[in-house]
């Protein structure tokens, strides 16, 4: 089984919602902190947009500050991903892991396209 599995990605119109969520194969999680990521497209950088501590603080990158909301439930070792207010510029292929990228190979991604 792989060790991260996203899910919850699909087509919305500019403007809509989504919530991914990232479920962990056991608790290789732990106290670390967790992140979501996208990649625009192949060759691109990945960008880091949310992260959350075990404790539960949160940091977003400027991009996505007011519109996306990080969770995570330990019990059931997965992290959650809110996005609200979608634009064109959010689509990319959406991944999570520690911060820094420690779980290798990570996940499949979710593909997130906005578009009207």
């Amino acid at each position: 089984q792989a060790p991260l599995v996203e899910s919850g990605g699909g087509l919305v119109q500019p403007g809509g919602s989504l919530r991914l969520s990232c479920t962990a194969s056991r608790n290789i999680f732990g106290n670390h902190v967790v992140g979501w990521f996208r990649q625009a497209a192949p060759g691109k950088q990945r960008e880091l947009v949310a992260r959350i501590t075990s404790a539960g603080g949160r940091i977003y990158a400027d991009s996505v500050k007011g519109r996306f909301t990080i969770s995570r439930d330990h019990a059931n070792n997965t992290v959650y991903l809110q996005m609200n207010s979608l634009k064109p510029e959010d689509t990319a292929v959406y991944y999570c892991n520690t911060v820094p990228e420690l779980i290798i190979p990570g996940g499949q991604g979710t593909q997130v396209t906005v578009s009207s």
